[in-house]
């Protein structure tokens, strides 16, 4: 065989070997590194396909984000900070609870974080800020640029949780209501919300004692904030050799000196606070002493005191020049959260759980799923396959014709474990359309060629072929163009049937088809004929 007049067929080759690495080859769990624990929901298929909650169970949540947001403001960029305060300080919120987002496209906006906001002492704190709050439209939920940096976070808290296939999404009702959809294969319902339920807001909270003439008090100062060690460098939860779990921190030098000069102001490298004073919070809470205490979204999950040789460190200025320490948990899953947490940064604001739906597709009901799919597409390829071998009787037209639809198929699932696509069952519908819209482009060409009289060289041969591909062309420019909105809208199990279609078209129209030509000219022409 010419490979230079058979470079479609070459080229065919070469993406089956290609799609067959992709499928069979062994791959790294892009989840390992995120924690010592095997990856929840990592699949057991010889393959590397990854499948979705509809064929492998697991856990689906669709919840609207927590917040209430004022729009069709004009903000002052200068003020942006001024406004911010004053509005967290009339709501009775925190700072990290008052977001001021300009050219939103209902003009400038200010979002409240919280549950329960009064629309009327709302545009009591907005009049207070300065701001025409009579022309402001007041309405529940978030801004799209909150709820895309939701979602980006939600995403990379699954990926390095270790929770292999999960999928995150907007998703916006008929209604107008908007919601974040997390799906997450072979997962149970705790596991992931454990995992996502919570904002994931962590810090270093140093309380001490201070004398007054009311007697000891204490006080709470935050000395490294959520996005100081989102900043730094996280390491891997593991074990001290004393069974205690923890993470490991590497500092930013800039945040190592802020940190180290407030411990010093603080008296935190004190022999009093090392030694006599020394953090007893189980034991006391009353009076824990010099405690640092590591809290996540308002809860403290350990208390330490500063160990005395990193207080020796701190005080000659080595912390500085290797500026790590460990932040302690009381457990091997508390760590492994708060690693999760750490690296993947807080969620802007929590989901609403309780007024969303939340739903859980046992494994043994998508198994089923997945081998019923199998044979739904094996059906339907021999059934096609009877159709085609009744229409033309002869094996050297009609073998070649299935095999290139079934190469088709095949390169699909090649591309899909390539790129980590899970497979649902709409992506299921979209790979049985591509054998009945591949089979129907080659019948064209088979019809176009054979059925025009005897092909007596290779030139009326050629001709016929491109006539042929003219016709499926423009179909395929058809259906990808129909296909379109469906796969760039939110439109649910819709868009994954769009982007199979989509893709199978443009493997068949660049790779599949030539290639078949190709075979049957050298099936139908002797090699006379071709020259």
């Amino acid at each position: 065989m010419n490979l230079r007049e058979n470079w479609r067929i070459v080229m065919l080759v070469v993406f089956v070997l290609a799609s067959t690495a992709a499928l069979f080859a062994p791959a790294a769990d892009p989840a390992a590194g995120a924690n010592n624990s095997s990856s929840i929901g990592a699949s057991t298929d010889p393959t590397n396909l990854q499948y979705g909650l509809q064929l492998a169970g697991g856990t689906r949540i669709r919840a609207p984000l927590v917040g209430t947001t004022a729009e069709n403001l004009d903000i002052n960029p200068d003020n942006r900070a001024s406004v911010r305060q004053t509005v967290a300080r009339q709501m009775n919120a925190s700072a990290g609870d008052v977001n001021v987002q300009l050219n939103t496209g209902n003009g400038d906006a200010v979002e409240v974080l919280q549950r329960n906001v009064s629309t009327e002492r709302f545009r009591a704190a907005l009049d207070a800020a300065g701001l025409n709050a009579d022309e402001a439209t007041i309405r529940r939920g978030v801004t799209a640029e909150t709820r895309q940096q939701t979602v980006e976070t939600i995403q990379a808290k699954i990926n390095r949780g270790g929770l292999s296939g999960g999928q995150v999404a907007q998703q916006r009702s008929a209604t107008g209501e908007h919601y974040v959809v997390v799906d997450v294969p072979n997962a149970n319902t705790t596991q992931v919300l454990n995992l996502i339920g919570s904002e994931g807001e962590v810090s270093i909270v140093a309380s001490r004692p201070v004398q007054t003439d009311n007697g000891t008090v204490y006080r709470n100062q935050t000395v490294l904030t959520n996005r100081q060690l989102e900043s730094s460098q996280i390491g891997v939860a593991e074990v001290s050799e004393n069974g205690q779990p923890f993470v490991p921190i590497t500092l930013t030098d800039q945040v190592a000196e802020n940190y180290s000069e407030q411990l010093v102001n603080l008296g935190f490298t004190s022999s009093e606070a090392t030694q006599s004073q020394r953090c007893r919070y189980k034991q006391n809470p009353e009076d824990p002493g010099y405690c640092l205490y590591t809290v996540v979204d308002g809860d403290v999950v350990y208390g330490a005191s500063l160990d005395p040789s990193l207080a020796e460190s701190i005080e000659s200025g080595e912390f500085q020049k290797a500026p790590s320490f460990r932040m302690m948990t009381s457990s091997t899953d508390e760590a492994q959260r708060l690693q999760v947490n750490l690296r993947a940064g807080a969620l802007p604001t929590a989901l609403a759980v309780d007024e969303g739906t939340v739903l859980f597709l046992q494994q043994s009901l998508g198994d089923r799923f997945k081998s019923r799919a199998l044979l739904t597409g094996l059906i339907a390829w021999l059934a096609v396959s009877g159709m085609v071998f009744l229409r033309y009787k002869n094996p050297r037209v009609a073998a070649p014709m299935l095999l290139t639809a079934a190469a088709e198929v095949y390169l699909l699932l090649g591309f899909a474990a390539a790129i980590g696509l899970p497979l649902n069952l709409s992506y299921i519908a979209g790979f049985i359309a591509v054998i009945g819209t591949g089979v129907d482009d080659l019948l064209i060409i088979a019809d176009e060629i054979l059925n025009e009289g005897d092909i007596a060289t290779g030139r009326v041969f050629q001709n016929r072929f491109r006539k042929a591909f003219w016709v499926i062309g423009a179909a395929a420019v058809t259906t990808i163009i129909a296909m379109s909105p469906l796969a760039f809208l939110s439109l649910g199990d819709l868009q994954g049937f769009a982007i199979v279609t989509i893709v199978g078209v443009l493997i068949g129209v660049l790779v599949t088809r030539p290639a078949y030509g190709d075979v049957l000219r050298n099936l139908m022409l002797s090699e006379q004929q071709r020259d």
